[in-house]
């Protein structure tokens, strides 16, 4: 049974930061690129960051130089550490794990940023 478990959200004043983990279980997890999406209510799923199997990062243009995406192969872990937080990143965030064959997603973590 494939498990994707976030943990890390909460609430944050605007230039605050958070760092978001994902565990996962039931997978071989150095396979999989792992990714971190966000929906906010009213708005479509979008990607924030990912990271493929080698390491390779991408980022949406409106998170890059404040977010990193980071993973520990050791421990079926990725992070997703986020600074100078905006009101505009208030979402639900998800955690994503694919390759070609599959895609599994975590329940979601709320990120709340508001002063």
């Amino acid at each position: 049974q494939v498990q994707l478990v976030e943990s890390g959200g909460g609430l944050v004043q605007p230039g605050g930061s958070l760092r978001l983990s994902c565990a996962a279980s039931g997978i071989s997890f150095s396979m999989y690129a792992m990714g971190w999406y966000r929906q906010a209510p009213g708005n479509q799923r979008d990607l924030v960051a990912r990271i493929g199997s080698g390491g390779s990062t991408f980022y949406a243009d409106s998170v890059k130089g404040r977010f990193t995406i980071s993973r520990d192969d050791a421990k079926n872990t990725v992070h997703l550490q986020m600074n100078s937080l905006k009101p505009e990143d208030t979402a639900v965030y998800y955690c994503s794990a694919n390759n070609i064959l599959r895609n599994y997603w975590g329940q979601g973590t709320q990120v709340t940023v508001s002063s």
